[in-house]
């Protein structure tokens, strides 16, 4: 049930009903009758069966949760998950999806739906965007892309949300019509990377290659002290991104205790604002410290990398101030990248709510 054939572009079959698997960067060989590191796709007498025609979770989220800080601001985005995941992340927010099919104390119930009613669900709380996201997109691409070709037929803007542990095919399967893709990149080295249930270098390739293919990208790293806060490893970070390209957004977000991880300290705002001059130093232009809403001035805020000028105004997920003209900074003309509409929903509330079906 709630299965389909694996696309042709994202596995192929070997010896013995044996089949590879390239939705995402552990690239499972996975016999017959087994499943693959994420637990939701699976060999069926040598056919890679995936997850189709459900959501495991649906929010009508603002586009600031995802967060994307530059495209089109105070947008509201339908954010849709399945079940299952290729980390284990100990921390997970979405722990509930993500962990399901391998923690027994996670799980929710799914509902079965169709691309065409999603989309319709999207237009109908007004939502510009929809997201992939609540799970590990990659592992259910073949969903995604089926859905978002009908919300690209109805005009929607088409997001993922993502460990980022890519690869070049299903990077090239999903770029037409993916939007804009926030990687979470989580630590820089192996050995923490490995404790989450991946390795860095798949992550760092995607981020490439989706700047390679033209995708929007911004990128999140969550600051677990004692974990990943070093000067040492948050330098390794900025400086990779500024080497990819230093406009790329860099979200630092506040870790707080969640699921497994609960021996961690909270990161102070003090953390934040270290990791944002870090940022600066590796010559990053747009860094936004998160998840502590009012504690780090305006640098929630997008300001013009040459005047310093607000020109986006930001509390928490609610857009205070638009500014923007044309892309463009209003006191001094610089080009501010990102993909905007020369609109933004000012004052918005923000506050993500549950979609009903009925």
């Amino acid at each position: 049930m709630r299965t389909a054939e694996g696309a042709p572009e994202l596995y192929e079959k070997l010896e013995n009903d044996a089949v590879r698997c390239y939705a995402c960067g552990h690239r499972c060989k996975i016999l017959n009758g087994l499943k693959g590191i994420c637990k939701v796709r699976y060999n069926e007498d040598g056919v890679l069966r995936v997850p189709r025609g459900y959501a495991a979770a649906l929010q009508v989220d603002p586009i600031e949760k995802k967060p994307f800080f530059h495209a089109y601001p105070g947008a509201l985005a339908l954010s849709f998950g399945m079940l299952g995941c290729d980390y284990h992340c100990g921390y997970c927010q979405n722990w509930v999806t993500s962990q399901a099919l391998r923690d027994p104390v996670a799980g929710t119930s799914p509902v079965d739906l169709e691309p065409a009613e999603l989309v319709q669900l999207a237009k109908r709380h007004g939502a510009k965007v929809i997201t992939s996201t609540y799970n590990e997109p990659l592992i259910t691409s073949e969903w995604a892309v089926e859905i978002f070709k009908e919300a690209k037929r109805a005009g929607l803007v088409c997001s993922y949300v993502s460990n980022g542990n890519g690869t070049e095919k299903v990077l090239d399967y999903i770029a037409p019509y993916v939007d804009l893709y926030k990687v979470d990149l989580k630590a820089f080295s192996d050995a923490h990377y490995r404790d989450l249930g991946g390795t860095l270098q798949p992550v760092l390739d995607t981020i490439k290659g989706l700047k390679q293919r033209g995708i929007w990208v911004e990128v999140v790293t969550l600051v677990v002290p004692g974990f990943n806060d070093s000067d040492d490893e948050l330098t390794k970070i900025a400086e990779f991104l500024a080497g990819v390209d230093r406009d790329i957004p860099w979200h630092i977000t506040a870790f707080h205790q969640e699921y497994k991880m609960t021996g961690n300290a909270n990161t102070s705002s003090r953390q934040l604002l270290r990791g944002y001059e870090i940022g600066r130093r590796a010559g990053l232009r747009f860094i936004y410290p998160g998840n502590i809403p009012g504690a780090v001035g305006d640098l929630e805020s997008t300001h013009c990398p040459s005047c310093d000028a607000v020109v986006i105004g930001r509390v928490g997920f609610r857009v205070t101030s638009y500014r923007l003209n044309d892309g463009h900074c209003p006191d001094c003309g610089t080009l501010v990248p990102g993909v905007w509409d020369g609109d933004a929903a000012v004052g918005r509330s923000g506050v993500p709510r549950p979609v009903w079906l009925s």
